[in-house]
């Protein structure tokens, strides 16, 4: 096993990030793939969805197509949240656990652990680490990040345990 897998960057890298990519528009279109995880993963997916906020960062639930209970959807241009997503390349690259990838970064927010990826249209996509399933959120160019993850944090914790996903 990679060590540096689950080492993760402090909390204030992370908001510094954040912030910055709260003044940063995606693809605003209401579709998002859907994952194809293992049994297990479905069921902890499955049961995020049954706790996930009506609204997050003060937009409301509006689910993207095709309809699945492992796909969500917020506002326009949407924040689209996946579960049950393989895990990210980045997740295990020893530059991003050292804070050498400009475009990658770890850390956590309100007790859930996130990996940070900018994406080449200013979005942002973040994929929870040290989780039983991978939950990927999409946060579009221009929103505010902080508040989309703080939304979020309490419904990935009930839902998806603590543990190692792969």
């Amino acid at each position: 096993m990679n060590s540096y897998r689950h080492r993760l960057l402090g909390l204030p890298a992370l908001v510094l990030l954040i912030t910055a990519a709260g003044c940063s528009s995606a693809d605003d279109s209401g579709s998002a793939a859907v994952p194809s995880p293992d049994t297990k993963v479905t069921k902890l997916c499955r049961n995020l969805d049954k706790v996930l906020p009506a609204k997050v960062d003060d937009v409301s639930r509006d689910d993207p197509e095709p309809a699945s209970a492992l796909t969500a959807g917020w506002g326009s241009p949407a924040i689209i949240l996946r579960c049950g997503v393989p895990r990210p390349p980045k997740m295990i690259d020893p530059k991003v656990a050292e804070g050498g990838d400009p475009d990658a970064l770890a850390g956590g927010v309100n007790g859930v652990d996130w990996l940070m990826e900018k994406q080449d249209d200013g979005a942002y996509r973040f994929t929870t680490a040290n989780r039983l399933a991978y939950v990927e959120v999409t946060v579009p160019k221009g929103r505010d990040t902080s508040g989309v993850l703080v939304d979020l944090a309490p419904a990935v914790k009930k839902a998806i345990p603590e543990g190692i996903a792969d």
